[in-house]
């Protein structure tokens, strides 16, 4: 993960006037801790919600138990529902969010590196991607998965 990357959302954001919030799974709170790392970033960033579980994901961002049922938490629907409920349950102009399987493990349909984002901003589509890392070991694909995060936030200015 780059500080410069993490300084650049923030100051992509603070220029738009936007604030923005997190919903992570896989990360389990690393985008948060890389925006907040950078002095200043709290007249940018909300909130950050880490939910590992799918309780979590149920409880703090509203995902339906019916749609991890079906698609699974590491899945672009749950994505979508992650960044949309975070959005809608802060103060934030625009949230990003990831679930993904950093592994070790995985399976032959969600194998070790897979990972889903989506980034919803106010009166915008929400926008979602896969990224299919490969197994490069839980470390670096947190890492990756932080890295797109950010850039996905950038994007959304």
């Amino acid at each position: 993960m780059s500080d410069a990357s993490a300084a650049a959302v923030l100051d992509a954001f603070r220029a738009a006037g936007l604030t923005l919030a997190t919903a992570e799974s896989c990360t389990g709170g690393m985008i948060i801790a890389a925006l907040t790392d950078v002095p200043g970033s709290s007249d940018v960033v909300d909130r950050g919600f880490v939910t590992y579980s799918n309780a979590a994901k149920t409880q703090m961002l509203g995902v339906p138990e019916a749609l991890i049922a079906e698609h699974g938490a590491v899945s672009e629907p749950v994505a979508r529902a992650m960044a949309e409920g975070a959005l809608a349950r802060s103060g934030a102009d625009a949230a990003v969010a990831v679930t993904g399987v950093a592994g070790p493990g995985g399976t032959a349909l969600k194998p070790e590196g897979l990972a889903h984002f989506a980034c919803a901003r106010a009166g915008r589509p929400t926008v979602a991607l896969r990224r299919d890392f490969g197994p490069l070991g839980r470390a670096r694909v947190r890492a990756e998965s932080v890295a797109q995060a950010l850039a996905l936030l950038l994007g959304a200015v």
